[in-house]
């Protein structure tokens, strides 16, 4: 478990030295079409019209038009990496699938037409309890305890068989068929997309950094 607990806060520290380039990256796209000979900062209070008000009009078309641009492609290429890699049938998706909403908020979503709690709810249940979850991969759960801030709820699929095999493989949803689609999500290490997930991290981590920060650009331009 000291071995897990290690790779955990490696990758803590990984994605802190990525966040921490992406902004100095994002910083420089900033200031390289700032105005020349203009003072003034990004996130100060322009009149309508005047050079820095036009500085932050443009700052947020780059956002809009290049650097989400390139987050968007560069996260398509990721997911196709995924095609070079297969299942090796574990099971750990079927049987130890998380959410972070409830039974309840799951239902609701899907009441309100959202696609993957439709998808979810139609095939998983939830465990009854935390510790009926801990008994199929206490390890995993540990994983999860430890990386994730919030809690979560544990679902399985009754439709997988004694031999790890789904019954109905023909008819799975496509939740079923694209996992894993994020690349940071946490697999354990015999899943056939484990190797993926360490591959692409660091490129993934880096992607996830300049959404956040561009995200904390649009709120504050102009606040």
């Amino acid at each position: 478990m000291a071995d897990l607990n290690s790779k955990i806060n490696s990758m803590k520290q990984k994605y802190r030295e990525i966040f921490l380039t992406s902004v100095e990256a994002i910083k420089q796209r900033v200031e390289e079409i700032k105005p020349e000979g203009f003072e003034g900062d990004i996130f100060d209070t322009f009149e309508a019209d005047s050079l820095g008000a036009q500085w932050q009009k443009a700052v947020l078309e780059m956002f809009e038009n290049d650097i989400s641009h390139e987050i968007y492609r560069k996260w398509k290429e990721i997911l196709a990496y995924r095609e070079n890699f297969h299942c090796k049938g574990c099971a750990t998706c079927c049987n130890l699938a998380c959410s972070e909403f409830s039974p309840e908020q799951l239902k609701e979503k899907a009441q309100n037409g959202d696609k993957f709690a439709t998808q979810f709810t139609s095939i998983f249940v939830p465990y009854e309890t935390r510790e009926d979850a801990e008994k199929v991969y206490p390890e995993y759960l540990k994983l999860l305890k430890d990386t994730l801030d919030e809690d979560v709820y544990f679902y399985h699929c009754p439709k997988l068989t004694e031999c790890k095999r789904c019954s109905d493989y023909e008819n799975r949803p496509e939740i079923c068929r694209v996992f894993p689609d994020n690349p940071l999500s946490i697999l354990p290490e015999s899943c056939g997309f484990y190797p993926w997930r360490q591959e692409v991290e660091p490129v993934a981590l880096m992607l996830h950094s300049m959404v956040e920060i561009i995200d904390y650009y649009k709120e504050n331009i102009n606040k």
